[in-house]
């Protein structure tokens, strides 16, 4: 078990240094100089030459890969010399260090640098949004979750009834439909044509200031049109999963004995069927709360929802290339942790898995 455990830790830091790598260059090597929309008005070389030299982008490409990696690190290795591209600064850096020499050992937090628009940490820009973004995505997998097996409970029991075809009709529908087009569809409807009646404002935050701007107020009903939007597609993997779970636990033979031995259909069915059913269910809902993170993105844009999505997209749109890497990063951690938690969960229940 334990070997099973230390394998998975090991592949998982590899899909991190793997996802790290790649926004790195991506966004480094493939994107614009964020150099000029930092000048503003100040347009002249020496200024650029400066901007360029507080940010790193003097340094070659890969020195700053290294530099970002060293960073990210909780335990690092520094140089105590200025001038140098890995120097230990204690204004970036909060942790534990021992100095030898010329060089600095550091133990600390890692470190996503600072936002190239408002000088503020990315890891406090994330930490104020990234609270909301758990919330909505919680709720939508839990909305999902819900009328999901619902609905395929109640396919599986009425098969090949209109009732069945229906349910199959609309979850194969939800899972066709792209996401931001069913946030702008979903907030045309609900909040545009029949906003007089839902009272559903099109865009709107969890936290929102009263009239005056002093003090914030939870405006839960803004939390309803982007969960909605977003548990559309697992509630539709959930539904067909169910029923198809279900269906296949009613034919086997143990449900059979158990109907022959006198119980019930409804105790057979609550004791037995239910609960190997909903296996299959499980391990979807793990995998699509780990993928919803990904999901808001375009989703908070569409309605104004201040999660990470919304701060991912704000900071493309600026060419703020460490908030968008520190967005990607926490998504990354997000999905590898839950499905790390997933396989270790499995591992425990099941001890076939890690043969």
């Amino acid at each position: 078990m334990l070997q099973y455990i230390l394998h998975r830790v090991l592949y998982s830091l590899l899909t991190l240094l793997g996802v790290v790598t790649l926004i790195f260059f991506l966004f480094n090597a493939g994107m614009g100089d964020p150099t000029q929309m930092k000048m503003g008005q100040r347009s002249n070389s020496a200024s650029a030459l400066q901007i360029q030299k507080d940010l790193g982008l003097d340094q070659p490409l890969m020195i700053r890969y290294f530099a970002y990696l060293n960073d990210l690190l909780p335990v690092s290795l520094h140089s105590t010399q200025p001038d140098n591209a890995f120097f230990y600064d204690e204004q970036k850096y909060s942790g534990w260090v021992a100095r030898a020499g010329g060089i600095a050992i550091a133990l600390k937090a890692p470190y996503l640098r600072r936002s190239y628009q408002s000088e503020k940490r990315v890891s406090t820009a994330i930490a104020q949004v990234f609270p909301n973004t758990l919330i909505l995505a919680t709720s939508a997998i839990a909305f999902a979750s819900l009328v999901g097996v619902l609905l395929g409970i109640a396919a599986a029991l009425l098969k090949n009834t209109w009732w069945d075809k229906s349910i199959l009709t609309l979850s194969t529908l939800g899972m066709s439909v792209p996401s931001f087009f069913a946030a702008l569809l979903i907030g045309w409807v609900f909040a545009v044509l029949l906003g007089r009646y839902t009272h559903l404002d099109l865009t709107g935050n969890l936290w929102e200031l009263d009239d005056y701007g002093e003090s914030l107020h939870l405006q839960i009903k803004n939390l309803i049109l982007p969960a909605f939007t977003l548990g559309i597609r697992p509630l539709s993997v959930i539904a067909q999963l169910a029923r198809a779970s279900l269906l296949d636990a009613l034919s086997q033979d143990y449900i059979r004995t158990a109907r022959a031995k006198g119980l019930s259909f409804g105790k057979a069915l609550q004791k037995h069927a239910l609960r190997n059913a909903l296996n299959p269910v499980v391990t979807a809902v793990s995998g699509w709360f780990a993928s919803m993170l990904a999901g808001v993105i375009f989703v908070e844009y569409i309605f104004g929802y201040k999660g990470l999505g919304f701060l991912m997209v704000d900071a493309l749109n600026m060419l703020d290339m460490p908030v968008v890497m520190g967005c990607v990063m926490v998504i990354a951690i997000a999905f590898v942790v839950v499905n790390l938690l997933a396989d270790l969960c499995y591992a425990l229940l099941d001890p076939r898995i890690k043969l």
